[in-house]
């Protein structure tokens, strides 16, 4: 083992300095500033080589972090880099919005010893930020060039991964999006300062550098059905994500100012990207000056409070009915938020809206945690005579995302979806009830992690290419015949 390593016994967890919050509240560039070559190198060295690598193992990607950690620990910053994207295709976006706290870094042995982690995802945005300053990042050659081509709907992350991989098996890859730019949530739901906008721009450009078409502003079922794609193609991804806003069900719910998640989060993107948008420019999206309250506990509602912040918002308070501990966010994005003024009034619920026209209050009543439900968390119970209001001329909803009727807007009725409206597929083969047809990422597991999306998408490809490699030799077999 190289002498570079383990020294976590003597070199303490040191995670890149973060901006001065009054500084970083005025703008929406990223928070984390760069590590320099040297501290890199420090960090990484302070890796335990486990014989177990439990980083690894709770990597959806299942990336082999100690082995590049080692290379960076040693200098070999390319190396590092072509170990780290051999089994991921975003690697500079998964160091910047992966919940590290909930995977690899969460599951490090040397923080469990009370050492405190390795600093995963800050070393991989810094080999991989490195590798696209110094060129070594190139678009995909192919070596041998298929006539089969691939349709794959959706240009976010796991229609993307699956893009590049079955551009690199040769085949003619065409993606179709609904919207005007790619990158799906990467886009148009992350915000600047967890994710600058570049970087999704620069790797979807390398992708069309490398022969990947994309087809924008392009609506399955309104410009052509899924059967019409799927006559083009010999083999079809349906990858658009769940963008669904799950509702809430209480008096005063259609009031004006009252929006989903996504909405407010949109906006503020498409301005950032330098759109015109109206809802933004006439102040009704546009948070400054006003009582703000999000409601929700997950990463969208990190995103919506801190975005709310750096839009000059009076107050902004965010509504959880579990407490901190039960939280589904990241434990570091709620800390951000707190840094940021951010007030967060834990076990509570919203019970009703008010106001004539425009939200002006919610009604909150207490919570309190009895027993676990079905997720092993802890179920909250209504506090009686718990309640109390609070000013609010913007509500934010942060309630998850279900999916859209995927049948009816294909129409494709045929198209098996299950109870809760994901598609069905065959576990082993990714495939779908119709012949050729496959699926991955949100729209099969749910709303999930940029992460999970990405090793879906590695998956389909694989099985796309071992379902047309069955047909081209069963055609061969019967040629010869």
């Amino acid at each position: 083992m190289s002498k570079k390593m383990l020294s976590f016994t003597k070199i303490n967890k040191e995670t890149p300095l973060k901006r001065d919050t009054s500084e970083r509240k005025k703008d929406f560039h990223e928070i984390y500033s760069e590590y320099i070559n040297e501290k890199a190198k420090e960090q990484s060295s302070r890796c335990s080589q486990c014989g177990v690598p439990f980083c690894q193992i709770h990597c959806p990607l299942h990336n082999n972090i100690p082995d590049w950690l080692k290379l960076t620990a040693e200098g070999r910053l390319k190396e590092a880099y072509e170990l780290s994207q051999s089994t991921n295709n975003m690697p500079e976006v998964c160091g910047r919005i992966c919940p590290q706290d909930r995977l690899c870094e969460g599951n490090c042995v040397i923080e469990q010893s009370g050492h405190g982690t390795v600093t995963i995802g800050s070393v991989e945005k810094y080999i991989t930020d490195t590798a696209w300053e110094k060129g070594w990042i190139k678009p995909i050659k192919v070596t041998r060039e298929l006539k089969e081509s691939i349709g794959i709907i959706g240009a976010g992350p796991a229609g993307l991964a699956c893009a590049e991989e079955m551009r690199k098996y040769g085949y003619k890859v065409t993606v179709y999006d609904r919207y005007d730019r790619s990158g799906g949530l990467l886009i148009y739901g992350i915000p600047n300062f967890k994710l600058e906008k570049f970087v999704v721009e620069r790797r979807t450009k390398l992708l069309k550098e490398s022969g990947i078409k994309f087809i924008q502003n392009f609506e399955v079922g309104k410009d052509e059905t899924l059967d019409e794609i799927k006559s083009k193609h010999d083999a079809v991804l349906i990858a658009t994500g769940v963008y669904k806003a799950r509702e809430i069900e209480i008096p005063g719910s259609n009031l004006e100012n009252i929006f989903p998640a996504m909405d407010f989060l949109t906006a503020s993107n498409r301005k950032g990207l330098g759109d015109k948008v109206k809802l933004f420019d006439n102040g009704i999206l546009n948070a400054e000056g006003k009582d703000v309250v999000v409601i929700g506990g997950g990463d969208t509602a990190m995103d919506c409070v801190r975005t709310a912040v750096r839009q000059k918002a009076k107050s902004v308070n965010c509504l959880y009915r579990r407490d901190r501990e039960n939280m589904p966010g990241s434990a570091r994005e709620v800390g951000n938020a707190e840094e940021e003024g951010v007030n967060f009034i834990w076990l509570t619920n919203p019970k009703s809206f008010l106001g004539e026209r425009k939200v002006k209050e919610v009604v909150v009543g207490k919570m309190k945690l009895g027993e676990p439900d079905i997720s092993g968390r802890k179920r909250p119970v209504p506090i009686k005579d718990g309640d109390f209001n609070i000013k609010a001329d913007l509500v934010i909803k942060s309630l998850g995302f279900d999916p859209e009727n995927i049948p009816k807007l294909f129409d494709c009725e045929n198209l098996s979806v299950s109870k809760w409206g994901t598609i069905k597929i065959d576990l082993k083969t990714m495939q779908t009830n119709i012949n050729g047809v496959f699926a991955a990422g949100d729209i099969v597991r749910g709303a999930s992690l940029v992460v999970w999306a990405i090793r879906d998408g590695r998956d389909a490809a694989i099985q796309m290419d071992k379902y047309i490699s069955s047909k081209r030799l069963k055609n061969k077999k019967e040629f010869a015949a």
